[in-house]
């Protein structure tokens, strides 16, 4: 039985990183939350990590055939419904449950900002291709609210989506930005990777970058997948996992 432990600024997060190192789908795992970050106003700068066991299912045995005699005639199949039964369409619940977990991600904090004294605005969006609300903050002083290399926004948006995802069955992704920066980093850790790429090629000595969340990970990842000289992979345990970047 395979059984891998991981941690993660969220528990999807870890439970993620373990299904990539299984190399298995989310059904075909059990999960179980080892730990958890307070959902505290303190914990906006700086909490404890989500850990996960995931065990792989294992797979039920195949059940002894049965020898079962044929008919001499085919039986008569029953005739088809005159008109298709009608189902609800699992999109509008899903849609449904977004705007419930944006709704609340957007309220719990409004409740954060009022009590810091800021007066900002935040912007709601649904991401319905990749499943995900966007939570957009604008307005003075929002420079607090970044932190290095975004980590009290990470941590900010951490209790964010506990607060919107509680008490659902089915998690929905809040994604933080403030004044833009989520782009603004992803462009910086592009050409960042770019050009450590060319160095590589240059030097034939593979090159790792800072710890980084899975998130700026997987840009570092998807920025260099296309470059038939260059392979990137993933070392360390969060929240000290790496990216390095070397020759195929």
């Amino acid at each position: 039985m395979d059984v891998v432990e991981k941690t993660g600024k969220t528990v999807e997060d870890a439970v993620r990183a373990a299904l990539a190192e299984l190399g298995v789908s989310r059904d075909e795992v059990e999960v179980e939350v080892l730990e958890s970050s307070k959902s505290s106003i303190l914990g906006l700068f700086g909490g404890r990590d989500a850990k996960v066991r995931v065990t792989v299912k294992e797979a039920p045995a195949p059940e002894p055939e049965e020898a079962v005699e044929e008919p001499a005639e085919a039986p008569e199949l029953p005739e088809e419904p005159a008109e298709p039964i009608a189902e609800k369409e699992p999109a509008e619940d899903r849609e449904a449950d977004l705007v419930a977990t944006g709704a609340a991600a957007r309220e719990f904090l409004e409740k954060i900002f009022g009590a810091m004294g800021m007066d900002l605005i935040i912007e709601k969006f649904i991401n319905r291709r990749e499943g995900e609300v966007v939570l957009k903050i604008h307005g003075e002083g929002i420079g607090v609210l970044i932190g290095k290399h975004g980590q009290t926004l990470d941590a900010l948006q951490y209790l964010t989506n506990l607060a919107g995802n509680k008490g659902r069955k089915t998690w929905n992704r809040v994604i933080l930005d403030a004044e833009n920066y989520r782009e603004r980093r992803r462009q910086t850790l592009e050409r960042l990777a770019k050009n450590l790429a060319d160095r590589v090629r240059r030097t034939h000595k593979k090159a790792m970058l800072e710890p980084m969340n899975p998130y700026e990970r997987k840009i570092v990842h998807m920025s260099l997948q296309n470059d038939p000289a260059i392979t990137t992979y993933s070392e360390g345990e969060e929240p000290y996992r790496k990216v390095v970047i070397d020759l195929k």
